[in-house]
């Protein structure tokens, strides 16, 4: 139930980026918020688990809301602040991750899970109506002028001729699968550690530990992004996301993992913003929705493994070796940077 909306979103997030580089972003935004309001709507009416699953893949078709609106801020935001701006909006993202289980749980605790769908679809919508009557998409100068129009094929081999488009993307997956890995795993982890009395509430904190950290440095970790470049801060936080994930499989206590917790969302903050202001400046104009299209689909690729991948090590090692793995997996990533920075450093070198 959960998957088939990161799954389905994955095969269409880049229609959306396309079609919003040549309709423009704000309709598309318009489209597809609609869409998430009515599937959560018509949730609430649902008498069966497979009507639930077809409004699940219904509500993943129009999940493109996220990558129209990171490329509609980057498309009119200047380059040298991309980052910072980028990392505004991941703050407002984290903020939803973090109050939304909350609020959920306390709609469904007293009004019921019926009335929670439809108040959340009614608050979807308000959001969609600010969007109509507060957004003002300013033209780009390139839409003005007369350009060719790439088919997707074209968008897909500049993709695959551009090394540094490629690697942010997987690292974008890697990032989501090392994430998503551990989630699934932290209401056992926290009952190990500190037992099964009030398991939810510190469960809870343990989840809401990373997005507090990720809140504090999200749009400051963008900003030294645009001053610093954003290869050299996303090495930095991929380094640090691998050295925090090690204590936390040998944390001793709650207040351990809580603190190691929080130490990684300060590293993850800012490793979505790197990637997408990275992306935004070696995408065209042009074809730039799509190319963040592609990367949001890599993102929800990541959010579909990364449970299975964690599910998997813990049930045959331990739920400590998850964790080793997944620090693993933010070292590759770190790596990987580094290797093709080196390349293409080595590269212009070698053409003299």
């Amino acid at each position: 139930m959960f998957g088939i909306t990161f799954l389905m979103a994955f095969l269409v997030s880049p229609l959306w980026g396309r079609f919003g580089d040549k309709r423009g972003y704000k309709k598309i935004l318009l489209l597809t918020g609609s869409g998430i309001a009515v599937s959560i709507l018509l949730m609430g009416f649902v008498t069966s688990v497979h009507q639930l699953f077809f409004l699940r893949m219904a509500m993943g078709l129009v999940t493109g809301f996220i990558p129209t609106s990171l490329a509609m801020i980057s498309a009119q935001t200047p380059k040298n602040t991309a980052g910072k701006t980028l990392g505004t909006l991941q703050m407002g993202q984290v903020s939803g991750s973090l109050f939304g289980p909350l609020l959920g749980g306390l709609l469904a605790d007293n009004f019921g899970f019926t009335y929670t769908f439809f108040i959340t679809s009614f608050v979807i919508f308000s959001a969609v109506i600010l969007v109509l009557a507060g957004v003002r998409e300013q033209p780009l100068h390139e839409r003005g002028s007369k350009r060719a129009s790439y088919s997707r094929k074209e968008v897909l081999s500049y993709i695959f001729h551009q090394p540094a488009l490629l690697v942010m993307m997987l690292l974008t997956m890697l990032i989501q699968i090392g994430n998503f890995s551990i989630q699934p795993l932290l209401a056992l982890y926290v009952n190990e550690l500190h037992g099964p009395v009030n398991l939810a509430f510190f469960s809870g904190l343990a989840f809401s530990a990373t997005g507090l950290g990720s809140l504090l440095l999200a749009r400051k970790w963008g900003d030294f992004g645009d001053r610093y470049g954003h290869h050299r801060i996303l090495m930095i936080l991929l380094t640090a996301a691998a050295v925090f994930f090690i204590p936390q499989a040998l944390a001793s206590s709650l207040s351990m993992l809580l603190v190691f917790r929080f130490l990684f969302g300060m590293a993850m903050g800012g490793l979505l913003p790197c990637i997408t202001a990275a992306i935004r400046l070696k995408a065209p104009g042009s074809i730039q929705g799509e190319v963040l299209g592609y990367n949001v689909s890599f993102r929800f690729l990541g959010n579909v493994l990364g449970p299975l991948l964690g599910g998997v090590i813990s049930s045959h090692f331990t739920i400590s070796a998850a964790f080793y793995v997944t620090s693993f997996l933010f070292f590759a990533g770190a790596c990987l940077l580094w290797i093709t920075q080196r390349l293409q450093k080595e590269s212009p070198a070698n053409a003299r």
